[in-house]
């Protein structure tokens, strides 16, 4: 059984409070995760209007190492005392978006991977925090052409270079449906992080996804292209908001029809 809420979305209803970024929080056989924590302390507010209790989360997830997701980590560790925070391997303090001299910091919260060591799991690969919840990494290794379009830069010790989003992960749950997968932002493009899927859990369908696809800004014939490869994968629903952007989803909702939902904060998924 599954059971997810959404937390934190640019999209609210009711008194619920909306704000750049995302959260969401799942129950799977038993066990409770927090995949994100948005862009402040605002999903702490919310998750008590939810009746979400953050001190009895027993796993936490950082999809991807961008401020809009991750600025709630310090609240949440001083909330919960026992909780683990699985990041890529590769996620560190380094992300900035860059438009040629003009930078600005967007990455985690400085000096968290220090203060938090002893409650961060950080490896390589596929990982599978319990029987059927799987992190699944990219595998593309060129993927910084996207960084490059998206301004999105990662600081070396050689300078800025675009990102390739290796800090970027999904969270997967096996259902009798098929593999319902949460990735926040998308960064990596869809159909790249399919092909991770692929390749990390062969021979498994991917019945759902959920969360922000990045598609802000792309062209129509691009998005009608992303819609295309969901029909040809037989990806059944399409839950997605943040960073989607209103004409994307727009787009996406008029070639896969009701399939494709969005999302909202209070927004809930429930499924075998």
């Amino acid at each position: 059984m599954l059971e997810a809420t959404i937390v934190i979305d640019n999209i609210a209803q009711g008194n619920l409070k909306s704000e750049w970024g995302f959260c969401v929080y799942i129950e799977y056989n038993g066990k409770k995760y927090l995949l994100d924590t948005g862009g402040s302390d605002l999903y702490l507010e919310n998750a008590k209007k939810l009746n979400i209790d953050v001190a009895d989360i027993d796993y936490a997830i950082l999809s991807h190492a961008h401020i809009d997701h991750s600025k709630g980590f310090p609240s949440f560790f001083r909330v919960n005392s026992s909780a683990k925070l699985y990041i890529a391997d590769t996620c560190q303090e380094n992300c900035y978006f860059k438009i040629g001299p003009i930078k600005k910091y967007v990455g985690i919260p400085k000096g968290i991977l220090k203060a938090q060591k002893e409650r961060i799991v950080s490896k390589a690969g596929l990982v599978m925090i319990n029987p059927g919840v799987y992190l699944v990494p990219h595998i593309e290794n060129k993927l910084e052409v996207i960084g490059k379009r998206a301004h999105m830069a990662r600081k070396t010790e050689h300078g800025y270079i675009p990102d390739n989003f290796s800090h970027e992960q999904s969270l997967v749950f096996e259902t009798k449906k098929g593999l319902v997968v949460f990735n926040s932002c998308s960064h990596g493009g869809l159909p790249n992080i399919m092909k991770d899927i692929q390749y990390y859990l062969p021979n498994q369908k991917v019945y759902m996804t959920v969360g922000g696809l990045h598609l802000a800004g792309m062209s129509k014939k691009s998005v009608q292209e992303i819609a295309c490869m969901i029909k040809e994968l037989s990806i059944e629903k399409v839950v997605t908001g943040h960073c989607t952007g209103k004409k994307a989803y727009q787009i996406l909702k008029d070639e896969i029809g009701e399939n494709v939902q969005q999302t909202h904060v209070g927004m809930k998924i429930e499924m075998d």
